[in-house]
């Protein structure tokens, strides 16, 4: 190890509203906390251009300038905000345990508290077009954004429980929510598939996968193909929702941190503990079922109090 390793008292991993809100908390109680952002500073929410569902914002916000203000803010009560990626982990099972972090392959760290908030990524197709109109009619999150299609067609792809969840919510504000399910089941649960069934603007277009997605600021259609058939045709619409499912970003850490099958770290009861000591985890990195900013924001403030509780306790 180099002679010039940096020691720091909290050290948050992730830089969403979790890691934000988390760093807000740690600086106001003293613990001097380093942030590293990760590539995409601000997380998920800098891909959304409108925020109208945060608590504050009686107008809506822009995602970024949210994400900005929450740095802002964070900075303000002393946090270190550093751009960088964490690369390596080496956490120590012990109480009051010293974890050894390395930050883009060489400087070297080590941190009496670690909070993990680096967020989840949606799972897209990867369609070039898709990829290019993120933010102008394609969206990973119906709640999120669906109040901006009110009274309009949307596509929605998938065929498990969140695909039917976000067409059933959908369908309460849009005039048509079509489903293109690429098997010739759904994957839903069997209340799922009857409540999508029966209700009565959703469409379901089964053995159908996305070929493409139309427009070009804007969503105005998409192409559809038939895999039965290897047909194609287009549908007219101005959002096109992709519900496949989400990916945690924790292969850091597998196999020191205890996680479910699907990669989402498991914390203690109603804390953010994990099974580390001294380490904790706040956000969608921890979070399957809500996935939203004011959860991720809440899970924040929790993991920097059980920071504070646990450095706390050492002496």
């Amino acid at each position: 190890m180099s002679e010039n390793i940096e020691k720091i008292e909290c050290l948050i991993i992730g830089s969403g509203p979790a890691g934000y809100t988390a760093a807000i908390y740690a600086s106001r109680a003293d613990l001097k906390p380093v942030m590293y952002t990760g590539l995409q500073m601000g997380g998920q929410l800098t891909t959304t251009t409108e925020v109208d569902n945060f608590p504050g914002y009686p107008n809506g916000t822009d995602g970024t300038m949210m994400m900005e203000d929450l740095k802002k803010q964070a900075e303000r009560f002393g946090t270190e905000v550093r751009f960088g990626m964490v690369t390596k982990v080496e956490l120590s099972d012990k109480v009051g345990g010293v974890h050894k972090v390395t930050v883009d392959g060489s400087k070297e760290i080590e941190a009496e508290s670690v909070i993990i908030s680096t967020g989840a990524s949606a799972k897209y197709l990867g369609l070039e077009n898709e990829q290019r109109l993120i933010g102008g009619g394609v969206s990973a999150c119906a709640t999120c954004d669906g109040f901006f299609y009110k009274g309009q067609d949307v596509i929605v792809v998938g065929g498990g429980d969140t695909a039917a969840e976000e067409a059933t919510y959908l369908a309460k504000l849009c005039r048509k929510v079509t489903m293109l399910v690429r098997r010739d089941e759904m994957r839903a649960s069997k209340a799922m598939q009857h409540r999508v069934m029966n209700t009565e603007n959703l469409e379901v277009l089964f053995n159908s996968e996305l070929d493409d997605v139309l427009g070009d600021n804007v969503v105005d259609g998409v192409r559809v193909v038939n895999n039965s058939t290897g047909e194609k045709h287009e549908i007219p619409v101005t959002g096109v929702f992709i519900a496949i499912g989400h990916k945690p970003n924790t292969d850091l850490f597998k196999g020191v941190i205890d996680m479910d099958d699907t990669g989402y770290i498991i914390t203690e009861g109603k804390s953010t503990k994990t099974n580390v000591p001294g380490v904790f985890a706040a956000g969608d990195v921890q979070d399957k079922e809500y996935r939203q900013a004011v959860t991720a924001a809440g899970t924040g403030c929790m993991a920097a109090l059980d920071a504070e509780r646990y450095l706390a306790s050492l002496n």
